[in-house]
């Protein structure tokens, strides 16, 4: 094998480490049984979500409360991407905390978004 072979093979090979390492954060959708029906726990329908009593809105999140329920596919990306995340709950995230940047945060298993807060 020609050295130029054995580094298109390495980068093949790396690209697909790549593509399987992703592969395992991409599972986002709605466990069904056999019949097709969601098994996941459905949202409540009620009163739609608000901020949390005397939390200042310093970022914008009330106006994504809408988004409490819904599939996290649906969070509108900004025009400025370092003024929100989304994340879920249990994912890994940085810890550093930013008053004017919007943090939605789903449930994994269901894709649902439980929470949108400026963090």
């Amino acid at each position: 094998m020609t050295r130029k072979n054995g580094f298109l093979v390495l980068a093949a090979l790396g690209v697909l480490a790549a593509f399987a390492a992703l592969g395992g954060c991409a599972s986002h959708y709605l466990p069904v049984d056999d019949g097709g029906h969601v098994t996941a726990a459905k949202p409540s329908v009620g009163a739609p979500a608000t901020m949390p009593a005397n939390t200042p809105d310093t970022c914008g999140a009330g106006k994504l409360q809408y988004l409490v329920g819904k599939r996290w596919t649906q969070v509108p990306v900004p025009a400025d991407l370092n003024s929100q995340r989304v994340s879920c709950t249990t994912c890994v995230r940085s810890d550093d905390v930013n008053p004017r940047r919007v943090t939605v945060l789903y449930d994994q298993p269901s894709g649902l978004v439980t929470k949108v807060i400026c963090q």
